[in-house]
C-alpha cells in the first residue's frame, strides 16, 4: 500500500475502516477496528456485532468472526469473483432495480 485512510462506520469516533490505496490506484480494506461499545465476545470466542451499522458493514466478511489473542480477531474476507464470471445473478438483479428506480424518478 503506498498511503492509508480510516472511514468512519456507524458512530463517528466508534468502528472504523482502514483502508489502504494501492500502487495501482485501487483501494482495499486493511482491517477493521471495532469499538468495545459496538461488539462483545461470546463464550465460544467469536465476535458478535452489537450495533446494526456495523453488522451491516462487516457483513462482506465471511464465516465467524473468531479471537486470536488479545484484542485481535479474524475473519475471511469476501470471495473473489473472476472477472469472467460478472456480473454475477445478483448484479445483474441490482443493476436492473437501479435502473427502474431511475426511470421512475425520471417519469415524476
Amino acid at each position: 500500500f503506498t498511503s492509508f485512510r480510516t472511514q468512519d462506520v456507524g458512530r463517528s469516533g466508534h468502528t472504523e475502516r482502514v483502508a489502504g490505496r494501492r500502487s495501482s490506484g485501487g483501494w482495499a480494506t486493511q482491517k477493521w477496528l471495532v469499538h468495545k461499545s459496538d461488539a462483545r465476545v461470546a463464550d465460544n470466542g467469536r465476535l458478535v456485532i452489537t450495533d446494526p451499522k456495523v453488522r451491516g458493514a462487516l457483513s462482506q466478511l465471511r464465516g465467524p468472526i473468531t479471537h486470536v489473542k488479545g484484542d485481535i480477531f479474524e475473519a475471511k474476507p469476501r470471495k473473489n469473483v473472476a472477472e469472467t464470471d460478472k456480473p454475477t445473478p445478483a448484479q445483474r438483479r441490482a443493476r436492473q432495480n437501479n435502473i427502474k428506480k431511475a426511470q421512475k424518478a425520471r417519469h415524476k
